[in-house]
């Protein structure tokens, strides 16, 4: 069976990452994994990502567990020039995953499950999220 394609930018030391690719793999989709620590980002592709997604610069930035407090970044009067400036930079400071299919583009974070909104089929359940909650009962539905 076909599916549409899915393309996630990944962090693999995120455990909201690594669920939703998980999410996506049981799914029965083979998607195209971005690592976006390692390949970096262009001003036009994050512009672009975040258009799709409906986020703004600012929604997009991760503010824990990267450098943006010792960068300055979280303070509301710096600009998105400037951010994208420090995400192209550091790789870290966008927040993830970003997932894009035919459906749309979300950052699915905090909630692993937003990636069940893009998916044409959801993977058999029931299914655990790595932590262990329930997030498709043997029914099928979204808890």
């Amino acid at each position: 069976m076909s599916f549409s394609p899915v393309v996630i930018h990944h962090n693999p030391d995120c455990g909201t990452s690594r669920n939703v690719l998980r999410i996506i793999e049981s799914a029965g989709y083979t998607p195209i994994i971005i690592d976006y620590l390692r390949e970096g980002w262009t001003r036009p592709q994050l512009l672009a990502l975040f258009a799709a997604a409906g986020v703004t610069v600012r929604q997009a930035l991760r503010d824990t567990k990267s450098p943006a407090a010792e960068l300055g970044l979280l303070d509301p009067a710096v600009g998105d020039d400037q951010l994208l400036a420090a995400m192209i930079q550091h790789p870290i400071l966008v927040n993830r995953p970003f997932v894009a299919t035919p459906r749309g583009v979300k950052l699915c974070r905090p909630d692993s499950a937003a990636v069940l909104d893009l998916l044409e089929r959801w993977p058999n359940g029931p299914f655990y999220k790595e932590d262990g909650a329930l997030l498709i009962d043997a029914n099928g539905q979204r808890m």
